[in-house]
């Protein structure tokens, strides 16, 4: 067993929800009337949370506005896209043989609110497979360390025994700034060269190479 604690990010990650995260996204800032955003910077901040992405994606935004681009964004995420969001292939698989090691944890580190995370969690059926989370409104927002070290504590795990996996540089530097392995995933958002700046442990091309280094 290479950890014994192994924390993922979630999407782009575990699942493949991208596209529907940028679309949504899209149409919110339109229905706040900020206007038209660009694909590739919705893309970028995917894995901060709601807020920070807001106001990293829309520079001067008044409170109102944001709050109204919010909420537009969770009606459009919950009742107005129906843009699937499987996980990505093998998955499911992997993380259940993960979960038949009798000392592996697992925990979920995401940019997602913590309704957002228990909604998938029920309607993945996938709340079971992880021993902790924490999201984004629940403490600091990536690349602030806090909701590792609170995952850390809460698990009673050393630093040395734990490593964080994600697709963006958000997930790599809030584990590189205590010292924490990370593997970097490729098929998410963040480029190879910008996640390879984070040093991290592996990267991985794909599932399969991401879970065939994690059994070790």
């Amino acid at each position: 067993m290479r950890y014994e604690l192994i924390i993922f990010d979630w999407d782009g990650t575990l699942m493949d929800s991208v596209s529907k995260i940028v679309a949504c996204m899209q149409v919110a800032a339109q229905e706040a009337e900020w206007g038209e955003l660009d694909v590739a910077a919705i893309r970028d901040i995917i894995g901060l949370g709601l807020p920070e992405a807001i106001a990293t994606l829309c520079p001067g935004i008044g409170p109102a506005q944001a709050e109204r681009l919010r909420q537009r964004y969770a009606h459009q995420f919950v009742h107005g896209n129906t843009t699937p969001m499987p996980f990505f292939n093998g998955v499911e698989a992997h993380v259940a043989r993960l979960r038949e090691r009798e000392q592996q944890r697992l925990a979920v580190a995401t940019g997602k609110s913590r309704r957002g995370l228990d909604r998938v969690f029920t309607e993945t059926g996938s709340g079971g497979w992880f021993h902790a989370s924490r999201a984004a409104d629940e403490t600091r927002s990536k690349p602030h360390p806090q909701m590792l070290n609170e995952l850390l504590l809460e698990l009673d795990v050393p630093v040395e025994r734990a490593v964080m996996v994600g697709d963006t540089e958000y997930d790599l530097e809030m584990a590189r700034a205590i010292g924490m392995d990370r593997v970097a995933v490729t098929y998410g958002v963040h480029t190879p060269a910008r996640l390879a700046a984070s040093q991290p442990k592996w990267v991985a091309h794909n599932v399969e190479d991401l879970f065939g280094w994690l059994h070790g």
